[in-house]
């Protein structure tokens, strides 16, 4: 039997980019298709945090950041819409006021996310939601590599006592298994520390650092070249906190750091992952209160629509992938 073509994007020719429901990139909703392959999903949670809040409404921001994304990836060569069936989930709704339970829901609605093999790309949402989208993706693939974009480690033990916290779900992920020691980075890494003895138990835990400072020395193909030969062909999840990017480029996000990337190196490392496992994916800590002109609404959608676009094009290798 063959395959029915994908539901793509409202036409704009049609309806007018600025009008229709926002969903990502005015995609179907999930209720829409019979089958989705990518899934982009909304998690308004952001009690994790340890400065600013706000990054509960990131997802509905990156939302209408991406109104004016289109069909085709020259960068990549793809037309991910036509590539794969791609569908808005909606916003997952989780306990605003319990870590636990939040984080519960969180993993049990990620597993029937992606059950039949359909690949989630997350809109945080602050940086606590990542362990649940880990647990889940190890869940089916084992323990997956990872490529961790951010400011900070976010491998601290604790913050006031609490265990669960933006600043600590890699650590909770390696202490739990789930995470493939092996082929662990942090992305651009920058600003200061409480202290040298954060580094040390950061490398403790498995983890290589590529500093904001390193890609500016190195470029992004020595980069992306260290990268790949970290990962391998294993399970790979990519976990981007917007404020990865300086505040130049980013300011809509809750710990901004000064000294950061540019949206076009990180776009461009993105893309240099063409053909590796990405087996899923989220972008997180876009507060909206703070942006300007949605600056951080933009950057994150684009970060999203590389995502889908690289998740696509991994669909489309698989067997009985291409449509």
């Amino acid at each position: 039997m063959t395959a029915q073509p994908p539901i793509g994007p409202a036409d704009a020719s049609v309806v007018p980019r600025f009008a229709g429901p926002a969903t990502f990139a005015r995609l179907p909703r999930t209720d829409q298709v019979g089958h989705a392959d990518v899934v982009v999903a909304g998690v308004p949670f952001d009690t994790g945090v340890s400065y600013r809040p706000g990054a509960r409404f990131g997802a509905n921001a990156v939302r209408e950041g991406s109104r004016l994304l289109r069909p085709y990836h020259p960068g990549l060569d793809v037309s991910p819409f036509a590539t794969a069936q791609v569908a808005d989930a909606g916003d997952i709704p989780v306990n605003p006021f319990d870590i636990g339970a939040a984080i519960e829901t969180l993993q049990h609605e990620a597993t029937n996310l992606t059950a039949g093999g359909t690949r989630l790309v997350t809109l945080g949402g602050d940086h606590t939601i990542a362990l649940p989208l880990l647990r889940a993706a190890a869940d089916r693939h084992g323990p997956v590599a990872l490529l961790h974009f951010d400011a900070h480690l976010d491998t601290w033990d604790t913050y006031f006592g609490e265990r669960y916290t933006h600043g600590t779900p890699f650590r909770r992920a390696v202490e739990e298994g789930i995470l493939d020691t092996s082929a662990l980075s942090h992305v651009g890494t920058r600003g200061p520390l409480y202290g040298r003895g954060d580094l040390d138990e950061d490398k403790r835990l498995g983890f290589g650092i590529v500093t904001s400072g390193d890609v500016l020395r190195r470029g992004v193909a020595e980069t992306v070249d260290a990268l790949r030969q970290r990962i391998g062909d294993r399970p790979l999840y990519i976990s981007v906190d917007i404020d990865v990017l300086d505040p130049a480029h980013a300011p809509g996000t809750g710990t901004p750091e000064a000294g950061g990337m540019t949206s076009r190196e990180l776009l461009e490392i993105l893309r240099g992952l063409a053909g590796c496992n990405l087996i899923g994916a989220d972008v997180v800590e876009v507060a909206p209160a703070y942006d300007h002109a949605e600056i951080t609404a933009i950057a994150a959608a684009h970060v999203a629509y590389d995502l889908v676009s690289l998740l696509a094009l991994r669909h489309a290798s698989e067997p009985g992938g291409q449509r």
